[in-house]
This record gives structure tokens, sequence and C-alpha cells, in this order.
């Protein structure tokens, strides 16, 4: 579970700093060249893709007993 999630998570920050580019006209040839509401949401699926790889990354162990 812990490989797919990093995955996704992998993936949504490739997404988001594609859209992110290509909103701030960047990366021109697309219908969201230059268009900011494509950086915002590129931004957002970025930040959201980098939470999920953070949180995946945590152990779920149970502590020793003592």
């Amino acid at each position: 579970m812990t490989i797919t999630l990093r995955i996704i998570a992998l993936l949504l920050i490739l997404l988001g700093t594609l859209w992110f580019f290509q909103g701030i006209n960047v990366l021109p040839g697309s219908f969201m060249t230059g268009q900011i509401k494509w950086a915002v949401y590129g931004a957002l699926c970025a930040a959201c893709g980098l939470a999920l790889l953070l949180l995946s990354g945590k152990s779920r162990r149970k502590p020793p007993a003592d």
C-alpha cells in the first residue's frame, strides 16, 4: 500500500508542476498556457502530492511494550 501511495503522490507532484509551469506561461502549447487558474490548480495538486508523500512515509508501528 505504501508503494502505491508514493507512486500516486509522485504523479500528483509531476502533474501539478506541469500545470503550474503551463499556467505561468513557461511551457507553451496548451489551452492552459498563460492562465493563472491553472498555476493555482497545479500548486494545489503538487502540495497535495507532497503531503501524501510525507504521510506515506510515516510508520504505523506500535510502540514497544515495556
